[in-house]
């Protein structure tokens, strides 16, 4: 014997006869049909008001949404992505906010769905998430008080020649100081960089890099010209762990907007400079940054209050220091013994101050480069 099938328009209307014949009470009749007495008087007043018509089921969807994105705001929203592919729904709010100040704004999550309706998001794979590592991370509390250099990945430019930009950021901004189309990574080329960016922008307290050329040498101390040269200005060089670019997560992380995929080759190193002009123009002035509040970097940054001076003062050292000057190859004689320092340093003069028994501190200008052990006549960085 088959099932009996039924549906609910058909329920509905065998229970409006059954009420009509009167046989049995509304609570009767409720249990009868497996119904609370609110969803029976309901199907009354709707059988009364429209007939068999108003027992057929009504949509659901609310008359009024007041939550709903406006048409303008919601078209602002998608040519704002269409130009800047790579922001968020978070950003894009902080950036309409800013050109549109006043209008009505919707949830991060409403514009994350109005983007998936117009084909504007690209469905990721989930990575991994990487521990997080407990040391080496940059750790500022102003503006200058670090800034990270280092050198995106070189690619070649449409006439065949590559391209190695050097890439020089504020930490605690991340207000992107310059992004230089270099052809190499020679010291001669990134020095004029550096110069520049320190007449406009003064000078910072420390200058974090890895630990790749022209930022250090294969000697002990490492010790590069470029290095010598900011400790002359008064900036300490620090280098980040061996192997661990986490160390620079933040320049990392800037690195990835400047991807030639978003941004294709130019024709020659000029073109190339064009372009990557425009991309400082925008992750400086147009962009908001989550890290700092969903203001641009160039609302939150300030010059530093040390001018890059004309001339490199000569260094002052205390009356209770030994001063040596380096040897033409890169060594310095203390004690009657002989040791190697850095040839970067030929012709400099370095102070040795005794901080214990036999153990000195060997500084250039304000900046501790090793310490030497007359016991075994080794220096130790």
């Amino acid at each position: 014997m088959p099932w009996l099938e039924t549906n609910p328009m058909d329920e509905r209307m065998r229970f409006i006869v059954a009420h009509d014949e009167g046989l049995y009470s509304m609570v009767e009749l409720c249990e009868r049909f497996g119904i609370s007495r609110q969803t029976g008087y309901k199907w009354l007043r709707r059988y009364e008001a429209g007939g068999v018509q108003g027992l057929e089921d009504r949509s659901h969807v609310p008359h009024h949404c007041p939550h709903r994105i406006g048409d303008e705001v919601a078209a602002a929203l998608v040519e704002l992505r269409r130009k800047h592919p790579s922001w968020g729904p978070v950003t894009l709010l902080a950036r309409l906010a800013k050109l549109e100040p006043g209008c009505e704004l919707p949830a991060p999550s409403t514009v994350g769905d109005l983007l998936a309706r117009h084909g504007l998001v690209k469905p990721r794979r989930r990575r991994a998430r990487a521990a997080v590592s407990s040391g080496g991370a940059v750790r500022t509390s102003e503006p200058n008080e670090v800034w990270t250099t280092d050198y995106k990945g070189q690619f070649r430019t449409l006439d065949g020649k590559y391209c190695y930009p050097l890439t020089i950021q504020d930490s605690h901004t991340r207000f992107l100081l310059a992004c230089e189309a270099l052809l190499s990574t020679r010291t001669e080329e990134a020095l004029p960089c550096f110069e520049r960016v320190f007449r406009e922008y003064g000078l910072p307290k420390v200058i974090r890099t890895d630990n790749g050329v022209p930022f250090a040498s294969p000697t002990p101390l490492r010790l590069s010209r470029l290095n010598v040269w900011w400790m002359k200005l008064g900036i300490t060089p620090e280098r980040s762990r061996p192997g661990c670019p986490q160390d620079n997560g933040r320049h990392e992380r800037m690195h990835r907007d400047l991807n030639p995929a978003r941004f294709p080759p130019g024709a020659h190193q000029q073109a190339q400079q064009r372009k990557f002009d425009a991309v400082r123009e925008e992750l400086d002035y147009v962009r908001p940054h989550h890290a700092i509040g969903l203001k641009t970097p160039a609302e939150v940054y300030s010059p530093s209050k040390r001018p890059m001076p004309e001339r490199i003062p000569r260094p002052e050292y205390a009356a209770h220091c030994e001063v040596r000057q380096v040897r033409s190859r890169g060594e310095i004689r203390f004690r009657g013994r002989e040791f190697f320092i850095s040839e970067v340093l030929t012709h400099e003069a370095l102070a040795l101050e005794e901080i214990e028994d036999g153990v000195w501190s060997i500084f250039f200008y304000d900046a501790l480069l090793a310490r030497y052990n007359e016991r075994d006549g080794k220096v130790h960085p």
